[in-house]
């Protein structure tokens, strides 16, 4: 947090009308941020929602990338951080769910087929997506995790075993791996908030 702090007063100190040096990339990473919101929920929600979307997306690229550095350990590759990062996905997921739908959030929840006939169908479609909903946090934050921890042992065995040349092609690739990571846990997280606020048709 304290590098990304630093990063915007920076930034902020800067600002120029044409951006240039660390002001261009800071714009280039949150318009493809803000643009990923934007083409998945629209417009509207886009702003509601970029606030948390940017800030995770920011905090785990940075977190993954720390572990590159030398004597450094990537905050990714604990449980308990990326737990941290997917409990107020899930929280906010459902709270704009009910502020949008109201107690016709539940619909979400009971599949497509909305007749008394099929009424065991519906019981069984609530307990399957019930189940589903409380599982994305463990995925969100398992997956991420994994992948950290992964890329920090192949680092570890390949410095034991490996010439000096080869653990720095794999910190090449960790580079790749970090972004991707973080594009996957933003976009999963962006898809939840847009299946919770979407109209059914």
């Amino acid at each position: 947090m304290v590098i990304l702090v630093v990063t915007a007063i920076l930034v902020r100190r800067s600002l120029r009308l044409a951006p240039t040096g660390i002001q261009n990339l800071m714009e280039t990473v949150v318009e493809a941020l803000y643009n990923l919101c934007e083409e998945t929920i629209g417009h509207h929600w886009a702003r509601a929602h970029f606030p948390l979307i940017g800030t995770l997306g920011l905090y785990i690229l940075i977190c993954n990338y720390m572990g590159l550095i030398p004597g450094f350990d990537s905050p990714t590759s604990n449980l308990n951080t990326t737990a941290a990062c997917a409990i107020p996905v899930f929280l906010a997921t459902h709270y704009y769910g009910v502020r949008v739908h109201g107690i016709g959030y539940i619909k979400h929840f009971l599949g497509p087929v909305r007749s008394i006939f099929a009424l065991p169908l519906m019981i069984m479609m609530f307990f399957i997506e019930a189940i589903g909903h409380l599982v994305r946090p463990v995925t969100l934050s398992v997956r991420l995790f994994g992948n950290m921890m992964a890329k920090h042992i192949l680092l570890g065995v390949l410095a034991i075993l490996a010439p000096l040349g080869l653990p720095v092609l794999v910190l090449g690739l960790g580079l790749i791996v970090g972004l991707v990571q973080a594009f996957v846990f933003v976009l999963l997280s962006v898809m939840y908030l847009a299946g919770a606020v979407e109209e059914a048709h």
